[in-house]
């Protein structure tokens, strides 16, 4: 059984003014997300800024969020680092604490052969009994799970269930689905390429987006695995320009902008983030406006 089927949103980490995690908006940004349809809420990901929290801050975010959904959806704990050590760390907390799965990123920096990340990830699934999604963004890993290796993690590691693709090559996902033969689930990590990712047998997608127009994003999922594929198509092809607004810069640094001009929470960054250039927080907001979230 899929850990969830639809969309899970890549949650941002709102900070205070002074740099503190504010654990009060996470909880109105968590309701935000359910009162929208979202399917799973995926905390200390990329998009939460997790590697600027330290080790005490990035538990204390996964623990408060599994405390207050409280079962409404499933929390997909971040606990990967490019330390196996680490990594076990935090994602034994993570289970201690309740979490319903795990999303571990490749090692960075550092990365590996493919031999090293079955390694590596084969550990870190030995220490716990949650399910594992494999997290594969080489864009800012500088490494790659080749679909032999994804495929071999998930027949030989019981708890390897899925895997979020980031790579943005349609073609590796195409040769992935066609090895897999279902054997894992295959989540988009790209959100201008949900509806390919579905049409090649995925489960969903783990959005950035979501955060911004999270019932959307849901109805995109839902109508595509309901038959409704024209209604999908629609809905991928209207956000693509809020999409590209969304990824003018790095990523969160223009999310956390949208969140603020929705008046979700404060945009607050952590450096080495940088706050947004003006031309093009006047391209996310003028998107913002077009597609009618704001």
């Amino acid at each position: 059984m899929s850990i969830f089927t639809g969309s899970g949103v890549a949650l941002i980490t709102p900070f205070k003014e002074n740099g503190d995690v504010d654990f009060e908006k996470l909880k109105e940004l968590v309701d935000y997300q359910i009162e929208n349809g979202t399917d799973a809420i995926i905390i200390c990901g990329t998009t939460g800024e997790a590697s600027t929290l330290s080790h005490e801050e990035h538990l204390a975010c996964i623990k408060a969020c599994v405390e207050y959904v409280d079962h409404r959806v499933p929390v997909i704990a971040g606990t990967g680092s490019n330390c196996t050590a680490t990594a076990i760390y935090l994602s034994t907390e993570a289970e201690s604490y309740g979490a319903d799965a795990l999303l571990v990123v490749t090692p960075y920096y550092n990365k590996a052969t493919q031999k090293g990340l079955i390694a590596h990830f084969t550990a870190i699934a030995d220490s716990v009994k949650l399910p594992i999604i494999l997290y594969n963004v080489p864009s800012r890993t500088g490494c790659n799970i080749l679909p032999e290796t994804a495929v071999s993690l998930a027949k030989n590691v019981e708890n390897i269930v899925a895997i979020k693709e980031a790579s943005g090559n349609i073609s590796q996902v195409v040769k992935l689905a066609a090895l897999a033969n279902g054997c894992i689930d295959i989540y988009s990590g790209n959100d201008d390429q949900v509806v390919p990712l579905l049409s090649l047998g995925g489960k969903g997608v783990i959005s950035v987006t979501a955060n911004i127009i999270p019932r959307d994003v849901h109805d995109m999922v839902t109508k595509y695995i309901d038959g409704d594929t024209e209604g999908s198509l629609a809905l991928q092809l209207k956000a693509m320009k809020l999409c590209e607004a969304l990824f003018c810069e790095v990523n969160p640094i223009p999310v956390k902008k949208a969140a603020e001009l929705m008046g979700l929470c404060g945009g607050t960054l952590r450096m080495p983030l940088a706050e947004m250039e003006q031309e093009h927080v006047t391209k996310l907001r003028n998107a913002m406006i077009e597609y009618g979230a704001i």
